[in-house]
């Protein structure tokens, strides 16, 4: 993929793939981090086929922290640790959440479409409900708004880049599933504007362990910096809580944190000889010892790295300001857009209706997707006008009916009868009353043409 300038993005442009993965600014960067976001992160964005926004979420950071200090520092940590790894800025679109003001206004109009029944059932949210149940006090007791609304402005983060992949861990699908439903929501009122994202979750490094087995986390007070010392990293190893077998005794690798900290950052080779190691029984001792040496081996030159980055403040400014230009430059006219969309128009321009009503001259038939309350996934087929031609069946997923969508446009389907609309040998939707196989071919003609 070549070199990108602040002037490329367009925001009309159509990736092949854009990929998109944010990092609250909240503290030091661990070796989950790492090896699970930062790495693959950077591996993907050399693909020739994709495009990848990076970003350091502060906004999120404030939610979890009130102190200032520690906003600030662990924006500057983790974007040294973005540039010591190896992040190519001229490849990416790499910036801080807080320089695109256009996500914040975009987090109110999604606002303005989101259920709060659907935010009730987060799990953040839901997990602080409960504790406050079971503690006999009011159920938001603590609660703000910046934790109940915290969906809302991850699906901002997501749409207004208009992202098909979103790399998470596990405990993370539910805010993509939320954003897709928000989006769907949206372009049902207002027309197909987002892309409905994926979650991509890499197995062998979603859920890294910490020092004590759980997650890694700062919640759990178990991470090891990613850049800690030597010395530091080796007591850190050191401290890892093992079962009490003895030298000799075979060890199981299922479950155990230390051998999944080594698979993280050994080679397969390696990994199988360290398998080997365990069923024959290797202490434990000897064992962090080889995890200590493996994972320093792979950190040292990044390490250094990193300690010239963290004396340089302006150097990390400056690419993140730059980094900045160039997503407004997506993000600001498709503000626009869809300002205009909900009706935040100029008042000496003309009035349109909303569908159902006259259409300006050239509209084009719409593909429009959206939720029903029986929890299943519909899209109709209208005119420029708004009218209907074709109404889809439900489907058990937004997936499958974005992909029917799409083999619909290449003009894949059959007709059954004189108003079934086929594929695969399933009827995918009935056209609409007074609607005919010539009006529904013309219209598909037309998206094509398109």
């Amino acid at each position: 993929m070549p070199a990108i300038s602040p002037s490329a993005p367009s925001a009309s442009a159509q990736p092949v793939q854009r990929i998109l993965t944010g990092i609250t600014t909240s503290g030091t960067p661990h070796l989950g981090n790492y090896a699970g976001a930062l790495r693959p992160a950077i591996e993907a964005s050399l693909r020739a086929d994709a495009e990848s926004f990076y970003f350091l979420a502060d906004y999120h950071a404030l939610i979890k922290t009130n102190d200032p200090a520690r906003v600030q520092r662990s924006t500057l940590e983790i974007a040294a640790t973005w540039l010591a790894a190896g992040l190519d800025t001229d490849r990416v679109w790499f910036y801080r959440q807080s320089d695109i003001p256009e996500i914040t206004e975009l987090t109110w109009l999604l606002t303005c479409v989101a259920g709060k029944g659907l935010l009730n059932r987060a799990h953040a949210y839901k997990a602080a409900v409960d504790k406050n149940t079971a503690d006999g006090e009011d159920p938001d007791a603590g609660v703000n708004m910046g934790l109940f609304m915290y969906p809302v402005l991850m699906a901002a983060d997501i749409l207004m880049f208009k992202a098909h992949s979103v790399p998470v861990g596990r405990d993370q699908i539910q805010h993509i599933e939320m954003a897709r439903d928000i989006a769907a929501r949206f372009n049902h009122l207002y027309g197909e504007h987002f892309v409905l994202p994926e979650a991509a979750i890499d197995e062998s490094v979603a859920t890294l362990p910490g020092l004590d087995g759980r997650k890694m986390s700062k919640s759990y007070d178990n991470t090891i910096p990613l850049f800690a010392p030597a010395a530091e990293l080796k007591k850190l190893i050191f401290s890892i809580v093992t079962d009490s077998k003895l030298p000799g005794e075979p060890k199981e690798t299922e479950g155990s944190a230390l051998f999944q900290l080594y698979q993280a950052f050994a080679t397969p080779e390696e990994t199988e000889t360290m398998r080997a190691a365990f069923a024959g029984g290797i202490a434990w001792g000897e064992a962090k010892q080889v995890l200590f040496e493996r994972i320093d081996r792979a950190v040292a030159p990044m390490r250094a790295r990193y300690e010239e980055l963290i004396a340089q403040p302006a150097l990390i400014e400056a690419r993140l300001r730059e980094g900045a230009e160039k997503a407004r430059a997506i993000a600001t006219p498709f503000l626009t857009e869809l300002r205009h969309a909900v009706g935040l128009r100029r008042l000496d321009t003309a009035v349109e209706a909303r569908a159902g009503v006259k259409a300006k001259a050239g509209a084009l038939p719409l593909f429009k997707q959206y939720r029903e309350a029986d929890g299943r996934f519909y899209f109709k087929l209208v005119d420029g006008h708004g009218h209907l031609i074709l109404q889809s069946v439900g489907f058990d997923s937004p997936k499958g009916a974005g992909q029917t969508i799409a083999r619909l446009k290449q003009g894949e389907a059959m007709m059954s009868g004189a108003a079934d609309v086929v594929l695969d040998g399933a009827v995918v939707g009935t056209l609409a009353d007074g609607r005919d196989q010539a009006a529904y071919a013309a219209a598909i003609a037309e998206l094509a043409a398109a």
